[in-house]
Order: structure tokens, then sequence, then C-alpha cells
């Protein structure tokens, strides 16, 4: 979602400031991880598979209840930080959309917040 995200910026116009991304999902959550090597986000699937098994002791009908718990656990929302009209992220870092319960057709909202001079 990484270059999405900094195309965003780009065609905008954003310069210096912060993007607030929003995933406005209940089973679907946003992150900043490793992108560089792939066995990162295999590791980060598994483990949360692993602590929030798909069949546990859940009360919610619908039969996804383990999205539910892994989209609270990884979050709805982060901030990024955009200097000279690019994405600021660590050497490795790449933003990701997780999905818990899919595939879906799935969105996110951007809300840009201006640096101050």
């Amino acid at each position: 979602m990484t270059d999405l995200v900094q195309r965003l910026v780009r065609e905008r116009g954003f310069a210096d400031g912060v993007l607030a991304l929003y995933c406005p999902h209940t089973t679907a959550a946003l992150t900043v991880n490793e992108g560089a090597d792939p066995d990162v986000a295999r590791d980060v699937t598994a483990t949360l598979r692993a602590l929030v098994p798909e069949r546990g002791d859940y009360r919610h009908a619908e039969g996804n209840s383990d999205a539910h718990v892994k989209c609270s656990l990884v979050g709805q929302g982060l901030f990024v930080i955009v200097e000279d009209g690019r994405v600021r992220l660590g050497t490795w870092q790449r933003i990701f959309f997780c999905e818990f319960d899919g595939p879906r057709s799935r969105s996110f909202w951007a809300q840009w917040l201006p640096g101050g001079s």
C-alpha cells in the first residue's frame, strides 16, 4: 500500500505535514512494518493466527470473530510524516493493509494535516 499512499501524496501536491490514514472496516487494519523481507509478513500472519485462532470461544454469530479481534490488535489508523512531498518511512518500512476476513472490496480514508511554518 506504500506506493498507493505515495502516489496520493504526489497527486494531491502534499509537501510537508502528516497524513492520517484510517481503515473504516471492522475486520481489516493498517500497520507499518518491514517490507523488504516477505518472511516478516508471513511471521506476523502466522503469529496472529496462533494468538487468535479462526475457531475459538467466540459468541459473534457471523463466523469471523477472529478477524474482529485481529483488527483490534493491529489497529485501524496510523499517521505518516510527509516531507518534501515524500512519505517518510524507515529504510525497510512499508505501509500494509491487513485483510483478516476477505477477500472483500475495501477502502481507506486519508486526511491531510499540513505542517506549520
